[in-house]
């Protein structure tokens, strides 16, 4: 694995559980009547997404387990088509797929880097 590589996982984990925490205790609900914690959670989104785009694809085939052209996708939907972003889908990445990604990527990169 390529050095740079291990700094974007790590950005992606620690993005995903910032994402993860800050929809916690909440309700679909609370994020619908909550526009910061809308802006936060589609900018942590991003953030992944864009994370993902720098690891090398030598790294991404080596870990088919992470879904990284839904990854990448996501943060070029937001990024290209913020007009029309799908906040049932931004909240369900964050209820239902990061909590996955961040126990594959706690797998694959040593504890003393996060």
């Amino acid at each position: 694995m390529m050095k740079d590589d291990m700094v974007y996982l790590g950005h992606i984990l620690d993005m995903a559980r910032r994402a993860i925490n800050k929809a916690k205790g909440k309700k679909r609900r609370d994020f619908n009547r909550d526009e910061d914690l809308q802006i936060i959670l589609v900018h942590l989104i991003q953030i992944i997404g864009e994370a993902a785009r720098q690891v090398s694809d030598t790294t991404q085939k080596a870990y088919p387990a992470i879904p990284w052209e839904e990854i990448i996708g996501m943060r070029n939907r937001i990024v290209h088509n913020y007009i029309n972003i799908k906040y049932e889908v931004v909240w369900k990445v964050v209820t239902n797929d990061l909590p996955p990604l961040v126990s594959v990527l706690e797998r694959i990169i040593p504890p003393d880097n996060y």
